[in-house]
């Protein structure tokens, strides 16, 4: 459903926001090991997430990813969504074709409606805040 941009996006932005909770600043091979992700890769991802100000990024030997506390509770994952795929998975087709619309919709186009708004509400409705203190995300990051 999301690309792999955004799946490793919103996975490093979750760690992230777990370490805001202790004030740390995460270093780029941290993240990226935790999120089980290549460092070139992960690195151009934090490069658009810090253009777009969802992370916050200091250069130095103290230096490193984090995000402020009090942005846990106003960053949604629709937030992240938007900078990573875009719209497009409000608006494309379940199965991916180009040319599914109202007018030719593709066998599951009307099916699909209901799923991509329910989609939209829970990306628009959880913040970071929210998922940095899930225990099963927190527990989930310990042992990798």
């Amino acid at each position: 459903m999301f690309s792999k941009t955004c799946e490793y996006g919103l996975r490093a932005v979750i760690f992230i926001a777990q370490q805001a909770k202790t004030d740390k600043k995460v270093s780029i091979s941290a993240i990226s090991e935790a999120i089980d992700s290549p460092q070139a890769f992960t690195a151009k991802i934090l490069q658009q997430l810090t253009k777009n100000k969802i992370v916050q990024s200091i250069k130095g030997p103290y230096g490193g990813f984090f995000i402020e506390e009090e942005n846990l509770k106003t960053i949604a994952l629709s937030n992240i969504v938007q900078v990573l795929d875009g719209e497009s998975i409000y608006t494309g087709c379940g199965l991916g074709l180009h040319q599914c619309n109202e007018e030719k919709p593709c066998p599951l186009h009307f099916k699909f409606i209901e799923i991509r708004e329910n989609l939209k509400k829970m990306l628009e409705n959880t913040t970071l805040l929210e998922l940095s203190t899930d225990k099963n995300l927190t527990d989930y990051y310990l042992k990798n």
